[in-house]
């Protein structure tokens, strides 16, 4: 299934012998686990870009970053570190190089968490909280978007 933000999330089903086991997914948020005897179930959370209505295009054209106006917006460069954000106005980012993890704040200690990496076009929106890691050196282009705007 793929949602509104591009992410895709699916469910599987599984029949096993009366073997206790458990497999999930984080990024998308899956959980599949099989208990003893025929008992089967499933759960399906929806992905972060949803959840929290951050859009992401991954692997933008060119001419859709010519369009945009990508090469006249701030840059903003940093290394290794984390630190916490919160947003008071829409802000769009392009990923430039470098990657980020972004957990929400209210997400369960930081085991789901959405990844944007180099070529990832990404709007987070108005009022949205979450600690930010980088785990080497990243640089965005970035603008910010006021209400209405697309």
């Amino acid at each position: 299934m793929a949602s509104a933000s591009g992410s895709l999330g699916f469910v599987s089903l599984l029949r096993a012998p009366s073997v206790a086991s458990q497999a999930s997914n984080r990024r998308y948020g899956s959980t599949i686990a099989v208990s003893r005897g025929t008992g089967i179930y499933a759960r399906f959370e929806r992905p972060l870009e949803e959840i929290y209505n951050v859009r992401v295009e991954r692997g933008v054209s060119k001419e859709k970053l010519a369009d945009l106006g990508v090469d006249r917006w701030s840059t903003w460069k940093t290394g290794k570190c984390r630190f916490p954000w919160d947003w008071h106005v829409d802000q769009q980012v392009y990923v430039v190089s470098g990657e980020v993890r972004v957990v929400p704040v209210g997400a369960k200690s930081g085991e789901r968490y959405m990844r944007f990496v180099a070529g990832d076009l990404v709007r987070y929106p108005k009022w949205f909280e979450a600690d930010l890691f980088f785990d080497g050196p990243y640089e965005e282009r970035y603008r910010f978007r006021a209400y209405g705007d697309d």
